[in-house]
């Protein structure tokens, strides 16, 4: 089971990732954050069906956060070849996206990816709030 999300900012991504942690009943098989110059996608692969209930929660939680977003062809191809194996370093080589992770949800490296790029502009764009 699959959903794929995009996010306005940090925070909503740190708070689905937080969501996603508290729960491991879901058993998540991977989630990809990939930041954009305007947002952030998330793509979350769970291991198994939800239930109606657990599906449904999850569903509000994403409706709640997300913007309705039809990825570009490059970020759709990064996602999948990230799906397929390929090392987060080469997706971003080959597609020129920024994988902020990938794997095992990490609240450390969004969090970490978010301090740096901000001391590095010298100030907070938006979609790092």
């Amino acid at each position: 089971m699959e959903y794929l999300c995009y996010l306005a900012n940090a925070s909503l991504t740190l708070r689905l990732v937080e969501y996603l942690l508290k729960l491991p009943q879901l058993r998540v098989s991977f989630v990809s954050v990939i930041n954009t110059v305007d947002g952030w996608v998330v793509r979350i692969r769970l291991k198994h069906l939800l239930s109606p209930t657990e599906d449904g929660n999850l569903r509000a939680i994403l409706s709640e956060l997300r913007i309705s977003y039809l990825p570009p062809k490059r970020v759709q191809l990064a996602l999948w070849s990230l799906a397929g194996g390929v090392s987060p370093v080469d997706v971003m080589r080959r597609y020129q996206v920024t994988v902020v992770c990938h794997g095992k949800p990490e609240k450390e490296e969004i969090e970490a990816f978010r301090q740096h790029f901000i001391r590095e502009l010298g100030y907070c764009p938006q979609t790092l709030a």
